[in-house]
């Protein structure tokens, strides 16, 4: 018997990468289109534009006249980066950033732990919190300018302010108020608290809600003061929102501007004058937008940085 050799078998060549990938775009697309995607298309494109005019617009605009020397009103001449520089060696910007930096400090020393302690203890109220969520949440509905002018009347410096007749009950003498550089800002701080806490409670209480009950019943059982739970329960659970919280507010009182402009225009001698307020005075006092706008740019870079620095440096707190 004879036994015949079989040649062999050459494996075929795959396909070519196009030759494989172009029907199944092609399959892709169809299925895309039959699927409605050319009609989502049409319908989000008009969306797209508007917000991009409407917040990037402006953006490119502002650095466009950070460039330029305008008062919107005459043709606007081109400057470069002279407005910069002119900005950066105005001796108010150095007293308007300490300003502004002692403002963010109190207000974070004083004023962000009021909200997480008012929500834990509204949390732990057992009947009518209802009643205690409103009257946190109230001032944040009063609008801004009657709440500071409201305040202001409050802030009367003579014996028969509100203020100093209720420290006069108890044997204070009356204070300044906003008429002292060293109590003016601190005045200020007590007035924003007292504005934006409401916020800020809501919030907490919301994450609160979080927060799995048997770890407190576990803790009850362990013999754990109320103190304790707060430190070892709560407010781990919810570092996260509390972290968030931490940024909003900092680039928030970065940029105060209502207050100091309605109590004291930036007085008394500057002490009160913020960054914002400073680019106030260069477009609508000075009637220069271009100084004004590179202002801006600055304080903008620097509460980016900002941001990306404090996302770096809590990125593990937050994730733990």
């Amino acid at each position: 018997m004879v036994i015949r050799e079989q040649a062999p078998t050459i494996p075929k060549a795959a396909p070519r990468a196009t030759e494989r990938s172009g029907p199944r775009r092609r399959n892709r697309f169809v299925t895309w289109y039959r699927q409605g995607g050319l009609v989502v298309v049409l319908f989000a494109v008009p969306i797209v534009v508007i917000f991009l005019y409407f917040s990037w617009g402006p953006i490119l605009s502002g650095l466009l006249m950070s460039l330029q020397k305008t008062n919107l009103v005459d043709p606007a001449q081109w400057v470069g980066i002279s407005n910069f520089t002119y900005v950066l060696a105005d001796p108010q910007l150095g007293q308007a950033t300490l300003n502004t930096l002692y403002f963010t400090v109190l207000a974070i020393v004083f004023g962000f732990p009021l909200p997480i302690f008012l929500a834990i203890f509204m949390a732990e109220l057992k009947g009518r919190s209802w009643i205690y969520t409103t009257l946190a949440y109230l001032p944040v509905i009063v609008p801004p300018v009657v709440s500071i002018l409201l305040w202001k009347v409050f802030y009367d410096s003579s014996p028969d302010g509100l203020f100093n007749e209720i420290l006069g009950a108890v044997g204070i003498p009356p204070q300044p108020w906003l008429d002292s550089t060293a109590t003016a800002m601190p005045s200020i701080v007590l007035e924003a608290t007292w504005a934006a806490s409401g916020t800020a409670v809501i919030i907490y209480l919301a994450a609160l809600t979080s927060v799995r009950a048997e770890l407190y019943e576990a803790a009850e059982l362990d013999g754990a003061s109320i103190w304790s739970r707060v430190w070892h329960i709560t407010l781990p659970q919810i570092r996260g929102i509390i972290l968030v919280m931490l940024l909003l507010q900092i680039i928030g009182t970065m940029q105060l501007f209502t207050e100091p402009y309605l109590f004291t225009g930036g007085g008394p001698q500057g002490a009160t004058t913020t960054i914002l307020l400073l680019i106030y005075n260069y477009a609508f006092v000075n009637g220069d937008y271009g100084a004004a706008t590179a202002l801006s740019v600055l304080l903008a870079a620097g509460l980016c940085v900002l941001s990306a620095v404090y996302q770096l440096a809590t990125r593990k707190w937050s994730t733990d």
